[in-house]
C-alpha cells in the first residue's frame, strides 16, 4: 500500500526528478503550452502552480510597497526555475548576452504571469489528454495556462 507517499517517482532518482520538474516548469512558463506524458503533467501541475502563487503574492507585496517581502519571494519563486546567468551575463561585464531561460521565466513569471492570474485564487493549468505515444504507447497530454488560447 501506499499510504503517507505523496509524489511520483516517474523512474529517476530525486536529484533527476528535481531537475526534470524544474526544466519542464522553465518550458511551461517560457511557452504556456507544452506536450509531455501524462504522469510528469500530473506531476508538474502542483509544482508550477505553487511557482506562480509566490510570482503573484511578490508581485501584490511590490504593489503594495514591502520591497523586502516581495524580494523574498521573488527568490523563493526562483527556485523552481534552473539558476539563470552562470557566467553568460552579469552586470559588470555586460557581454550583450541573452538570460538564460530561468532568468526569462522568472521576469514572466512576476510580471506577465502574475498580472494574469491576479484575481484568479487559484487553478492556474489545465490537462488535456492526448491519448497514447504511438511508439511506446505512453499516454500523452497537453499541460497548459488556463486562459492561453
Amino acid at each position: 500500500m501506499r499510504h503517507l507517499v505523496a509524489h511520483r517517482k516517474l523512474g529517476r532518482t530525486s536529484s533527476h526528478r528535481k531537475a526534470l520538474l524544474k526544466n519542464l516548469c522553465t518550458s511551461l512558463v517560457l511557452h504556456e503550452r507544452i506536450v509531455t506524458t501524462l504522469p510528469k503533467a500530473k506531476e508538474l501541475r502542483p509544482f508550477a502552480e505553487k511557482a506562480i502563487t509566490l510570482g503573484r503574492r511578490a508581485r501584490t507585496l511590490r504593489e503594495q510597497g514591502a520591497v523586502d517581502q516581495a524580494v523574498h519571494l521573488t527568490r523563493q519563486a526562483a527556485t523552481y526555475f534552473f539558476p539563470g546567468n552562470s557566467g553568460a551575463y552579469s552586470k559588470q561585464h555586460d557581454t550583450g548576452a541573452e538570460r538564460t531561460a530561468g532568468v526569462a521565466a522568472l521576469q514572466k513569471l512576476t510580471g506577465e504571469l502574475a498580472e494574469r492570474f491576479a484575481a484568479r485564487p487559484g487553478g492556474y493549468t489545465r490537462i488535456y489528454k492526448l491519448g497514447p505515444r504511438k511508439g511506446d504507447g505512453a499516454e500523452m497530454a497537453i499541460i497548459e495556462f488556463v486562459g492561453n488560447e
